[in-house]
């Protein structure tokens, strides 16, 4: 299971994360999401468990922890495809 991890710090590292979710099952990755121009942590990522029953542990003990000063918020990732298309016409006048 994908799970969205937000309102992190901009000091929490992913070994931090990685070592939150350990204590729920196996972690296949985390993925902290970077400014590509200031190089900084956007204050959200994602971690993949391969578990779904060890994930949903996780997201329910998790949610709303105190990690590096912030309460963190942690929810199943939404899996895309569901935003509206955006209308790419140009507007005459």
């Amino acid at each position: 299971m994908n799970i969205y991890v937000g309102n992190l710090s901009n000091d929490t590292k992913e070994s931090t994360i990685k070592s939150l979710f350990d204590e729920f099952g196996q972690v296949e990755t985390v993925k902290l999401i970077m400014d590509r121009f200031t190089g900084r942590s956007k204050g959200f990522g994602f971690v993949e468990m391969p578990s779904n029953s060890e994930a949903d542990q996780a997201i329910k003990a998790l949610n709303g922890k105190r990690v590096d000063g912030n309460n963190i918020k942690v929810n199943p990732a939404d899996p895309g495809g569901k935003r509206p298309k955006r209308n790419l016409k140009k507007k005459r006048f």
